[in-house]
């Protein structure tokens, strides 16, 4: 091996650093988002052998700007240290040194694992082998076969020892194979027509293009001059006719390539040693991407030709060689040399800037071919990202137009419509998506024939749909049809349990997010939204220990995290509301307000404690002290009716404020017109002011309501009464004597029918929703307050409405232990969501 000198590493590295260092201002882009940015296993908290369980197929990518690209030259770099270190498998005296060769096993098992193609230098060496470190030539081979074989002669001691070094690396190939194979658990990846066209050919048009791909890769290695990020779909148009004048290109390569191996196993000199290395380092490697053996889900791509191109540059090396040694052509020969590295230098500096972000990535691709709807489908993307939707969507439909049965391009074009409002325009084109998805055949199996992302065009379709509410069926459908497409669609399952769960289907929706959970059980997510059905199934226990499993995967979940807190302060709020009513049941009113308070401390806006705190301070002749509760009360909840007719009751009958009590009334026969407390209340308001008229059309309105209620009746005749007198006395229809009498009976009224009103309504209230909307609610009812002769009691809604309407009779000291321990624990993880929301 020749000795580098000083001078030549710096020189090369100098030179590698000044065609380079501008990419180091590039962004991630194309592949590199998917594989580094969204890749899970690169996370801190994910374990490192997900590093070797997982693998990215089927990326393309063109230049080692890119940081995917990488992976072709890591797996380079340990493809050619491999193969340096097997040159060293041959002692001095011809023995066999197995040291060598035990380190290019782990070398080549490191460069495949780096990237598939880096098996291939096992066929390298055994080239090298054969070829070089033995001498031998084709000729040679040949002869000693057949003399084997005519039984003239045995084989070589040289042969045996070349045999079992290739024995050893083929067994150890076969070993990393099934190694590979165990890896990715059997399953090929997934391609469509759209990936690789001629994959999906018929004879002979598949043959011939895939043969033609052979010239137009090595043009790209002789003349990089147009370069493109991705050649999949209608990049290089199919050859489908042997009269194609592209057939002459393939013959002219075949010839070429075939003179180069007669030369180089013909002879054994050593230009021709050099030249089969050569030809070994560029077809070898490329074998696997050739779509010769097996299709690959790219028509070109450039990365594969990184090892290629260091068998081409030893072509031209040695080429170089023997030019620049005849005299005439020396000076002439590095001339040319320098040109062509400088052209080279040049274009690989600016072909950096290509990649400094997608769009211009994608638009420097769309320079090169225009035939490609997924470059115009990443321009809309790249526009997208910029919020640019208008643009965006230009480019999707030109992608459509290249392409029209592109799934993907339509799906992008429902997506931009949708952005930009569109919601019709939207609908179309995903509908135009579904149509050129395959039919559904009951029992066929779709999941190797459809990409997973064109799954996703149920997906959107439902989307857009579910928000019109008379098509949540319709919506379901879709994602049931996806499911049934492909069973481990993880993304369906989630948009259905959004759906159920808003179509208040909470047991499918459970259902739909375990089985989310099953095909993906370290998603924080999955399990935050499985806690929250939980909620709404009244499940609070189970819906804790889910937010839970939750943080136990990302301890910074803030949803998780702040729902999970507030779940436990109102598991403590409702212990102490319930042992304020035990109080309030004993007359234990500085007991009473003291618990209340807390209640109210740990779960702002606890309606049942704010009500029943100022019923607490009316029956308490603390009137003034009601009020403040009372309005913090209809704050958080502006429709409870029964707080209104309380403040309304003490504003009329302590502060003598009838236009504030009037408000308060009128606002609850805007909630519910049927409302008959609040509509008498309304009545005698307008006694009150004096507008016995309005009064009894007022209580004639009642009595309708209510024909039933004698005290409704027994008013409206003292108003028709009065209204009598004063007309025949041709007195105006005002007195104050009147107003006082006709509010003096309501207050009795209150005081003692009132109370049975509202018992009623209590117990009709028991189906009524949890929101307080309409009479009633689903609470706890204490019935002993309202028998005593006040306004009744707000019953209260417990926060786990899964428990009956009773509430505990006693706290031991153990159970305030609990609830204070509780409370802490509470604290404790509202105090770790402070702490992340302020970047701690």
């Amino acid at each position: 091996m020749a000795v580098v000198s000083w001078k030549e590493i710096l020189l090369l590295t100098g030179l590698v650093v000044g065609c380079y260092w501008n990419s180091l201002s590039c962004g991630f882009v194309f592949d590199d988002v998917s594989a580094i940015l969204d890749n899970k296993d690169l996370r801190p908290s994910t374990p490192l052998h997900n590093l070797f369980l997982n693998d990215f197929w089927g990326t393309s990518m063109a230049e080692v700007t890119g940081v995917v690209g990488r992976a072709e030259l890591l797996s380079s770099i340990f493809l050619l240290a491999a193969f340096l270190a097997y040159t060293k498998s041959t002692g001095v005296d011809r023995s066999i040194e197995w040291t060598p060769i035990a380190l290019t096993v782990v070398l080549v098992a490191a460069a495949t694992l780096c990237k598939e193609q880096g098996i291939t230098v096992v066929g390298v060496c055994c080239v090298h082998e054969v070829f070089v470190a033995q001498g031998l030539t084709l000729p040679m081979l040949l002869e000693t076969l057949r003399q084997v074989l005519q039984g003239k002669d045995g084989f070589p001691y040289s042969v045996l020892q070349t045999l079992l070094k290739l024995i050893v690396l083929v067994i150890s190939t076969l070993l990393l194979v099934i190694i590979r194979v165990q890896v990715i658990q059997s399953q090929l990846p997934v391609f469509t027509r759209f990936d690789n066209p001629a994959a999906v050919s018929p004879y002979p048009t598949r043959q011939m293009t895939f043969n033609y791909l052979l010239p137009v890769n090595a043009w790209l290695l002789l003349n990089p001059s147009e370069l493109c990020c991705d050649w999949t779909m209608g990049t290089i148009p199919l050859v489908e006719s042997f009269l194609d004048l592209r057939n002459l290109a393939t013959l002219m390569f075949y010839i070429f390539l075939g003179l180069l191996v007669y030369h180089s196993l013909r002879f054994r000199h050593k230009s021709a040693k050099t030249v089969i290395m050569a030809l070994s380092l560029i077809v070898l490697p490329f074998i696997p991407a050739s779509n010769l053996f097996f299709p690959v889900g790219f028509v070109v791509a450039e990365r594969v030709l990184y090892v290629p191109s260091m068998g081409f540059c030893v072509l031209v090396a040695h080429g170089f060689k023997i030019v620049s040694q005849k005299g005439p052509m020396r000076k002439i020969s590095w001339l040319l040399i320098g040109a062509l590295l400088t052209t080279h230098a040049v274009k690989t500096f600016n072909r950096n800037w290509d990649w400094e972000s997608e769009y211009t990535l994608f638009t420097s691709a769309l320079k090169v071919n225009k035939n490609n709807a997924k470059l115009w489908n990443n321009v809309g993307h790249a526009l997208e990202n910029q919020n640019n939707h208008a643009k965006a969507l230009q480019y999707f439909l030109q992608a459509t137009r290249v392409q029209p049965d592109d799934i993907g391009a339509h799906m992008n074009v429902g997506r931009s419509y949708k952005n930009l409002n569109k919601s019709k325009e939207a609908e179309d084109a995903y509908l135009v998506a579904k149509s050129l998805m395959p039919q559904i055949i009951p029992g066929k199996k779709y999941a190797t024939r459809v990409a997973p992302n064109h799954l996703n065009v149920y997906i959107n379709l439902a989307n857009l749909i579910r928000a019109n509410e008379s098509r949540l069926e319709e919506a379901d459908q879709l994602y049931r049809l996806a499911i049934s497409m492909r069973p481990d669609f993880k993304q369906a399952y989630i948009s259905r349990g959004e759906l159920l769960l808003k179509m208040n289907k909470l047991t499918e929706a459970r259902d739909a997010y375990i089985r989310a959970l099953e095909l993906d059980p370290t998603n924080a997510d999955l399990w935050y939204n499985l806690a929250i059905v939980n909620i709404e199934m009244k499940d609070r226990s189970e819906a804790l220990k889910n937010f839970n499993h939750a943080l136990e995967l990302n301890p910074r979940h803030k949803l998780s995290l702040f729902n999970s807190g507030l779940l436990m302060q109102e598991s403590d709020a409702n212990g102490y509301f319930n042992l304020g009513m035990l109080a309030m049941d004993t007359n234990e009113n500085e007991a009473a307000e003291r618990w209340l308070h807390k209640a109210i401390g740990l779960h702002a806006g606890f309606r049942s404690a704010l009500f029943n705190l100022a019923l607490l301070y009316s029956q308490s002749n603390r009137e003034m002290d009601a009020l403040p509760v009372l309005d913090e009360l209809l704050r958080y909840h502006p429709q409870h009716i029964k707080g209104l007719i309380l403040k309304g009751d003490i504003l009329m009958n302590n502060k003598k404020d009838t236009q504030g009590a009037k408000a308060c009334f009128v606002r609850i026969l805007h909630m519910d017109p049927g409302n008959v407390q609040g509509k008498h209340n309304l009545c005698v308001v307008y006694f009150e002011e004096h507008d016995l008229p309005r009064a009894e059309r007022c209580l004639e309105e009642t009595l309708a309501l209510a024909p039933n209620e004698e005290y409704v009746r027994r008013h409206l005749n003292i108003v028709r009464g009065k209204i009598a007198a004063m007309s025949a006395a041709g007195q105006p229809l005002t007195s104050a004597e009147g107003a006082s009498m006709l509010a003096k009976e309501d207050k009795l009224r209150r005081a003692n029918a009132g109370a049975e009103a509202v018992a009623k309504s209590e117990e009709e209230g028991r189906g009524a929703d949890a929101d307080g909307k309409g009479a009633g609610y689903k609470e706890n009812v204490r019935i002993s307050s309202a028998e005593s002769g006040g306004l009744g009691v707000d019953p209260s809604e417990p926060l786990d409405s899964s428990q009956p309407d009773e509430r505990t009779k006693g706290k031991s000291n153990q159970e305030f232990k609990d609830i204070e321990a509780k409370r802490a624990a509470a604290l404790k993880r509202l105090e770790e969501i402070e702490r992340i929301l302020s970047g701690g």
